[in-house]
């Protein structure tokens, strides 16, 4: 049994990352004591932008107006596939109360975030579907205010799509604002929202970076890396398809690593003389992007058997991972580190990037080990409560006071103490320190 790697890459997601926090440091210190003007300074730095902020109702309507039928009729599709399946992911949480022993009963409650902070990247690519995933999700989980921010661009504004599809999934507000400064604007409360509860969307290394700092004043979804996918393949895939769907993932940008692991060289073979013709036959950018994260992320590892596949599946945690073989049960069952899974050549990751209704806000970097994506309980606290009688209590009370004499926690023993004096006078109780 032996792991061979057929392509290896000189570099990892994190080489060579940019030094970032300091400069994003100093804009959240300067958005924080200056406001709105020293964010609007930002955006007419950053985004030559000095339109207004705040959308308002008029610009909405007039920035959608020229969006085809067809094009609002795609992102009506792909919002109603989200919002359902995040009502049903909102439907495996509930509130309940459970009688923990006779007289004490204990609860949980599902309460939504009152306000909640979506980024829409805007820059490179214009990430319609993130206003999708965010604003939907956020507004299914009943979310009382979600705004919504994306970079404006010089002359233009925020893409008129991102605007038509922050608005019908639910947004509130719609900020022209990218970048830092619209972390920013939505975590300190500024343009007349309150203040966020919790930032959640995709976004390039100085948005990551920003979110990475407020987290704690703050909840975040997800600390983000590059975009990454892996590919489980076998003899039975076609190399063309797993050759697309590889370059597919690599024009995210030039350290976006992708994998293929396969128990099969020959496909493994094919796959790496195809991919290189396809990418140059991209438009330039796309091609651009695709070429470096090819030549410098990209790993083609072969496997002797599809248990060593899924070591090395489970070893990367990848955020989109990809299978390609037959029986698929068998990897559904047996695969457990992954962002978002994709079974068959009857799905791709563009399917759930964009429109098949699972969330494409996803962990990176390995991340996938110890968390899922975003989804409607990321907008949820899940909360606790409990009562009881003073019968019920009393069992409660003599363990609470004798652990915590173990413990070294005197006055947290005494508030068990008095209760019992209190409630049970004459009584004796052993409320020394365990044994």
């Amino acid at each position: 049994m032996a792991v061979e790697y057929l392509k290896k890459a000189p570099k990892t997601s994190t080489t060579d990352a940019s030094d970032v926090r300091e400069t994003v440091q100093k804009i959240l210190d300067e958005i924080e004591a200056g406001g709105e003007e020293a964010a609007k300074q930002y955006a007419a730095t950053f985004d030559k932008y000095d339109g207004n902020i705040v959308l308002t109702r008029d610009e909405i309507d007039a920035a959608t107006e020229g969006l085809s039928q067809k094009v609002k009729d795609d992102i009506r599709f792909a919002r109603d596939n989200v919002r359902k399946f995040a009502e049903a992911q909102k439907e495996t949480i509930s509130d309940f109360e459970v009688e923990i022993v006779p007289g004490l009963i204990a609860g949980q409650k599902c309460i939504p975030c009152q306000a909640a902070g979506c980024y829409v990247p805007g820059g490179r690519y214009s990430h319609i579907a993130s206003a999708i995933m965010t604003v939907t999700t956020a507004k299914v989980a009943a979310c009382e205010h979600i705004a919504a921010c994306s970079p404006p661009r010089p002359g233009v504004g925020v893409n008129p799509a991102i605007i038509y599809t922050a608005d019908i999934c639910g947004a509130d507000t719609i900020l022209a604002l990218g970048g830092v400064q619209g972390v920013a604007a939505m975590a300190f409360g500024l343009f007349g929202l309150p203040k966020a509860d919790i930032l959640v969307g995709p976004g390039n290394q100085f948005v990551a970076e920003a979110k990475r700092i407020l987290f704690g004043r703050v909840g975040i979804d997800m600390l983000a890396g590059p975009t990454d996918s892996l590919i489980l393949a076998d003899e039975t895939a076609d190399p063309f398809i797993v050759a697309w769907d590889l370059v597919g993932q690599a024009e995210h940008g030039y350290n976006s690593p992708v994998w293929l692991a396969t128990t099969s060289r020959p496909l493994a073979e094919k796959v790496m003389e195809l991919v290189p013709g396809l990418i140059d036959s991209l438009p330039e950018l796309n091609a651009l992007n695709a070429t470096e994260a090819w030549r410098d992320y990209a790993e083609v590892i072969l496997c002797d058997t599809r248990e060593e596949v899924a070591d090395v599946s489970d070893r990367i945690a990848p955020e989109h991972l990809t299978v390609q073989a037959k029986d698929l049960d068998w990897w559904l069952g047996r695969l457990n580190c992954y962002g978002s899974l994709f079974l068959g050549e009857e799905t791709t990751v563009a399917f759930g990037d964009k429109a098949s209704g699972t969330n494409h806000v996803l962990p990176t970097s390995g991340a996938a080990r110890y968390t899922g994506g975003l989804s409607v309980h990321k907008y949820m606290k899940i909360v606790t409560w409990q009562r009881a009688t003073r019968d019920g209590a009393r069992p409660v009370a003599e363990a609470t006071a004798r652990i915590s004499r173990l413990e070294g926690m005197e006055a947290h023993a005494r508030t068990a103490d008095i209760r019992l004096e209190k409630w049970f006078p004459g009584d004796k109780f052993d409320l020394t320190a365990a044994e």
